[in-house]
Order: structure tokens, then sequence, then C-alpha cells
């Protein structure tokens, strides 16, 4: 810094005392050339001179600050940061001043407010207190990490059992856990069972365990909250937890509520495996709403659907929690030919036999089958605009492009076939060998 620029100013200001803009500028140069202390001294004399001046005010805060005085500083920073036009670098000073006056949760508050008014603000002290590391989130998109709380959560399906090819057993299982105690409530209270608990739904991905779920709220006419990991997860420490707190609060308040977790092994993955504290805490608070602990969950129905149960916490299995788990298989033909019927609905077709598609396709799930339509719809697509004439699908068209189409349920029971060998002391995984017909 310039010392002979601060001489020159100083000395102007000796001949002119209450000239504003002069003063401002040598606390700022003093600032700058880290004499704390007189900026501090200037900064005060503009505030008498004028007790609006923002920029001294500002000015002054930082000078306190970097010399420590921290009641001082946070006189004047309380006062600017209840202005919408204070810059996200006073909140982050604020926040500091606060953490050292044992105020953790308003700094905390502060520092979300310097985040969002400027998000690139980083502070490596901040950050360790108030943000879970970002390892936690590597696996997510911008979008998703964007999109947390911003969802309105509450269904009402219409979808029904009646709209649910095959899965007679997943059903059967669903109406004695949870549609009979609601709708035979007396019964079920005269043996002191309760409305509610859990049920754990996996198998392979995109065979229906979403949609079982939804047409299990329709069943009984109850209203139904699908909730996805980026629904949960936030950066702040304490935020994921309490998110789910006011999910679980809003299943409780709009009962009977079907509360339904999508890949819940994210969110209750086995705590040995993790290597922060948030992710614990995050699951203890899971256990805690599932075991009604502070609200009764009476009327409260949770399913959960994942693809790999291997990952959850054990926790999650006791009497209470998810107390029943279900597989979830592919669709075997007979739903298989009603998914078809539903994917080629209101499509030009000709000569299809949906029962000859169905045999040739016994690996493919629910996803799998719409994403064979789709192949082929775009390629009957590309026919008519050559033709200039609407070209039905045929069966020829779908058992033509089957090869296409690599059925995502393989991959799955190469890895669930070794868990069913291997890792199965329980007998929790014994349907995944009866299904692929291996003799335990």
């Amino acid at each position: 810094m310039d010392n002979n620029a601060i001489k020159n100013l100083k000395e102007a200001l000796a001949f002119s005392p209450d000239n504003v803009p002069l003063r401002l500028h040598l606390a700022e140069m003093l600032l700058h050339a880290e004499n704390y202390a007189e900026a501090e001294e200037q900064y005060k004399l503009l505030i008498e001179l004028s007790p609006k001046n923002q920029q001294a005010k500002c000015g002054l805060a930082k000078a306190c600050y970097l010399q420590n005085k921290l009641s001082l500083a946070y006189v004047i920073l309380e006062e600017l940061c209840h202005r919408d036009d204070t810059t996200a670098e006073y909140h982050v000073m604020f926040a500091k001043v606060l953490i050292k006056e044992g105020m953790k949760s308003e700094a905390q508050e502060q520092y979300k407010i310097a985040t969002d008014k400027e998000p690139m603000t980083t502070d490596p002290e901040l950050d360790a207190l108030f943000k879970v590391p970002m390892g936690d989130f590597d696996d997510m998109d911008d979008e998703e990490q964007d999109s947390f709380g911003n969802k309105s959560y509450l269904e009402k399906p219409s979808t029904t059992f009646k709209d649910v090819g095959g899965m007679n057993k997943v059903k059967e299982e669903i109406q004695l856990k949870i549609i009979y105690p609601l709708t035979h409530s007396e019964l079920y209270k005269a043996y002191g069972k309760k409305a509610g608990g859990g049920i754990l739904l996996y198998g392979p991905p995109g065979c229906g365990k979403t949609h079982i779920a939804r047409a299990t709220a329709g069943e009984i006419n109850a209203k139904f909250i699908n909730v996805g990991i980026n629904d949960i997860l936030d950066m702040w420490i304490g935020g994921s937890e309490r998110k789910l707190h006011e999910i679980f609060e809003l299943a409780r308040k709009s009962k009977p509520c079907v509360l339904f977790f999508d890949e819940v092994d994210a969110l209750g993955a086995n705590r040995s495996d993790m290597k922060n504290s948030a992710g614990r805490h995050l699951i203890n608070q899971f256990l805690s709403e599932m075991d009604g602990i502070e609200a009764s969950n009476d009327g409260v129905l949770v399913l959960a659907a994942t693809n790999a149960p291997w990952h959850l916490d054990p926790a999650f299995r006791r009497p209470g929690r998810f107390d029943r788990i279900i597989f979830v298989q592919p669709p075997d033909e007979s739903a298989r030919e009603q998914i078809l019927k539903i994917q080629l609905k209101d499509k030009p077709v000709k000569d299809i036999s949906i029962s000859d598609i169905s045999s040739r396709t016994k690996e493919f799930s629910g996803a799998d089958l719409k994403s064979l339509i789709d192949v082929v719809v775009e390629k009957k697509l590309i026919e008519s605009f050559k033709n200039g004439t609407i070209e039905p699908i045929t069966t020829k068209d779908i058992t033509g492009s089957i090869a296409q189409v690599n059925p995502s349920t393989k991959e799955w029971f190469t890895i669930a076939k070794n868990y069913a060998l291997y890792a199965n002391e329980s007998g929790l995984y014994n349907d995944i060998l009866d299904y692929l017909k291996i003799k335990k």
C-alpha cells in the first residue's frame, strides 16, 4: 500500500475534516493496509459525520472483527445483516462472531443466508461446522441437489390392485400387513395389533415396486407420499433429519397415509460402512421416526423399495420397522401380457399376438417392455415419414426388436445370486434362490 497516498489524504483532511468521501477513502486504504486500529478510528469519525453511511458501518464492522473486538462487531453486524442489500461477506463475518458467542444455530442461519445470496460463497471453517462432506453428494447431479425441498409430496392415487398385473404374493402380504388392519380395525385391536408398520419391497429395477405402493394407497383410499433420496438429503448438517421428520409429520397429519421410500438403501445404508457422522445421524432419525417415539404412527403405512437390500442397515429389519421383506420378481407371462397391452394401447397395431411376444420376453422387467415398445415406435415413425402413411405395429416388428433391448434384470440377478448363496444365513434371500431354481 502506498504510504505516501495515506499521508497525502491525512494532510488533505486536515484542511477539510468534514469531507466524507475523502475520509472514507482514507479509511478504506488503512483497512487494506491492515492498519485496523486507525481504520476503526476513521470509520467512527465518518459515522459521526454521516450516521446513515452504510459503507462506513460495513468498514467499521470489518475493522472491529479483524481486531477481534467481537462485542462491537456483533452490534454493528446484527444491524447490517437485517438489511436486504448487505452482501454475503458480512453474513459470513456475523456467523463467525455468533460462533464465538456460542450461538451456533444462529450462525448456521447467517451462513445459509450468505450462500443463498451468493451461491459461490465458501468458508472452510463454516463449511466444516455446518455442511455435510460433499462426498455424500457425489452420485447426485446438480439438478437433484438444487431441487431439495421444492416438491409437493401429497397425492391421492386412483390406481388400485386391479391396475397391477400379477404380483399376487406381494398383494397378499400387503393386504395382511397394511390393508386388513385398516378395513378390520376392531379385529386387529382385539389382538393388540395397530394399523401401521413397514414393508420392504426388493428386487430388480423396473419391476413395479413404486406402482404397487401407489396402488396400495388407492386400494384403501389413503393419501400417498412418494419420497426419494433427493427429497431428503440436505447439504447442511441437521437439514436431512429435519426434512425426514417433516415428511413423517405430514404423513401423521394425513392418515391413513402410505409413506413410500424409493431407493431406501441410499437413506438407510449400513452404518458400519459409513465414514462420517452425518449419515449415521440420518439413519438414527429414520429409525426413531419409524418407531414413533415422539408421535404415534398408527395409520401411517410405510412401504420402501430397494434394488440392494444387502446394503440396508440391519436395524431396519427389526420388529415394528420393515418386519416384512418381500421379493418383487420380474413380471410373469400373464403380467407381461397386461403390461404390453397397456404400452400398445391407442397405438396403431395390426395382427398383434400379445402371448407370442410375452413368451419371448421372459427376463424383461416392466421398464424393459416399455423400452422395447419405444424402440419399435421409433422404427415405425421413420417408416411412416418415408411412406407418408401411418404404418401399424405388428408382432414381427416387436419380436424383431427384442434383441436390441438387453433385459436389465440379468445384471441384478448376477449380483443377487452371490448374496443369496453366500450371505444368506437368515434365509432372507431364499425367494431369489427359488426364482432361479437353485436348491438351498
